[in-house]
């Protein structure tokens, strides 16, 4: 799951950020408005977490901009401003939920993976690919009924994977969901991945895509 943060306190953002990846987020952060939009516009994310009163650009002149560009992106907004008008400004605006500071990072992370759970087009928390299950609300897999261990680049791969079930993946998409922006990335990383993952799961369950990526499928053997 890639989360893009627009927020200009340092403290903050860096805080946040650390939490979020603590729980296996890809974190991208934007110091102000105009770097927040234009990384909206130009990488994948899965969900956006935005303040309002940003540097250059304010916070709901990027979610007008994005929801007039048609980004359909799952956002976030984070804010001081608790004033009931300016959440429902907030809201015709075209966020998807609204967190008013102080905030408890335990319920926004909750809030960030019902957002993209939703967004996937999953209506429950638990998602179920043959014998693996998801809870995207805890986010925990368990496979055959017992919980299954991973590290934290597999529990990227694998929830990027199971939030779209039967889809197939790009190796560019994948990457993007697995490494922030700035990592040092060996070529074969994603392959050595996916083999790690299919000796855990079962070989099988991640369909090689010639020329396109992977799939997860629940299909037999």
């Amino acid at each position: 799951m890639k989360v893009l943060l627009v927020e200009d306190d340092a403290s903050i953002a860096n805080q946040l950020a650390e939490a979020l990846r603590g729980e296996n987020f890809v974190v991208d952060i934007a110091r102000n408005g105009e770097d927040g939009q234009h990384m909206g516009d130009t990488a994948t994310y899965d969900v956006a977490v935005l303040d309002l009163g940003l540097p250059k650009v304010e916070g709901k002149a990027i979610l007008t901009a994005w929801r007039s560009a048609g980004r359909t992106l799952p956002v976030l907004i984070l804010t001081a401003r608790d004033g009931w008008s300016e959440k429902v400004e907030g809201f015709k605006a075209g966020a998807d939920d609204y967190l008013t500071k102080p905030f408890r990072t335990e319920e926004l992370i909750m809030r960030l993976r019902a957002l993209v759970r939703r967004a996937a087009g999953h209506a429950q928390a638990k998602i179920v690919c043959g014998p693996l299950a998801f809870d995207a609300q805890l986010g925990t897999f368990e496979l055959d009924g017992l919980p299954l261990k991973l590290t934290g680049l597999e529990w990227r791969v694998l929830s990027s994977l199971v939030l779209r079930k039967e889809v197939v993946l790009t190796r560019a998409d994948l990457l993007e969901r697995v490494y922030d922006g700035d990592a040092d990335v060996d070529s074969n990383s994603l392959e050595v991945i996916v083999a790690r993952l299919r000796r855990k799961i079962g070989h099988h369950r991640i369909e090689t895509v010639r020329g396109l990526g992977y799939r997860l499928t629940a299909g037999a053997a």
